[in-house]
């Protein structure tokens, strides 16, 4: 059995534990051999509160373990910077990276890499609101905020909370195969995982909800129905409103034209397909609704500064 130290500490973020922990066990549950056994581990042996108030035992003091680490990964949550500042935490943290096969943070679990100085001459992300934090206070690391995961030699960093899944399904992969990993993701009903070079956020995400419900559920008819007619009069007509009612309304709420939202929906769409798929560019350019190779690449390029295949070539998965 192949060993995951999960560390966490008080006030750690539920997530960060559960999510890579139902990763892991699930994947041994699944048929890998050699399978995974989960350990939870803190400063002190005996119950760490979670930031939702919920309480774990941690059965192991990180600084006195003793035995083969494969994984050693490093919760995060609000209280991680101030975990940061605990030297013995820090220390044994260090230790341990010396003694483990690789090592992972979750979310701003990436501080406490940081701090021990896992991270120095490494690239490394953490949760977006964390990022220029991160790039401030540790000038040596390198920071790319806007990446589901990154992995750098056997240091591997994650984004906010539910990232900590798409992490550990892409340990499993390295692991096991891609084949496991797609088996643990339909167990768990959440999404094969998502490559590292991803944002981490899609469109809708990045945009502030709309109030009205005829929005939000055009939002996800857009996302739905790429190939579709999705000019203005389309639009008002799936909204049921008149044009003019229409492209008012939606630019008060969302905050951009109808048109350019649609836009940068299908260049989401268009970057997962080039990030999980090796589809032609024409295929990519028809499912995404832009018709022809030549649009995609002026209109990939408008938004992202990057032809589409330079993109592929950069964050395809692997």
């Amino acid at each position: 059995m192949r060993v995951v130290l999960i560390v966490v500490f008080d006030g750690f973020q539920l997530l960060d534990l559960a999510g890579p922990a139902d990763v892991f066990s699930s994947a041994a549950l699944l048929g890998a051999r050699p399978g995974y056994r989960v350990e939870i581990a803190s400063t002190k042996a005996g119950p760490v509160r979670s930031s939702s108030g919920i309480e774990v035992t941690a059965r192991h003091e990180l600084g006195s373990w003793s035995g083969p680490v494969h994984t050693l990964m490093v919760a995060g949550g609000l209280t991680a910077w101030e975990a940061s500042e605990e030297a013995a935490l820090v220390e044994s943290v260090r230790r341990g990276a010396g003694y483990a096969e690789r090592v992972g943070s979750i979310c701003s679990g990436a501080y406490l890499l940081a701090q021990a100085g896992l991270l120095d001459g490494r690239r490394a992300t953490t949760h977006w609101a964390g990022g220029e934090l991160l790039a401030s206070r540790f000038p040596a690391v390198t920071t790319e905020p806007d990446r589901i995961y990154v992995r750098d030699g056997p240091v591997w960093t994650s984004a906010g909370v539910t990232a900590g899944i798409d992490l550990a399904l892409a340990m499993v992969a390295d692991d096991h195969g891609a084949g496991l990993a797609r088996e643990v993701a339909r167990w768990l009903v959440v999404y094969l995982h998502r490559p590292g070079g991803q944002s981490q956020f899609s469109t809708p995400i990045a945009a502030d909800p709309p109030q009205r419900n005829s929005l939000r559920a055009l939002q996800v008819w857009i996302e739905e129905n790429l190939m579709r007619d999705l000019s203005l009069a389309g639009l008002a007509d799936q909204a049921g409103m008149s044009t003019r009612h229409f492209s008012r309304v939606f630019a008060a709420e969302i905050g951009t034209t109808p048109a350019r939202y649609v836009e940068r929906v299908r260049v989401g769409a268009a970057r997962r397909l080039l990030e999980t798929t090796d589809q032609p560019m024409d295929r990519v350019a028809s499912t995404v609704g832009l018709g022809s190779p030549d649009t995609l690449y002026r209109i990939f390029h408008r938004h992202l500064g990057i032809p589409p295949g330079e993109y592929r070539a950069r964050f395809a998965d692997r």
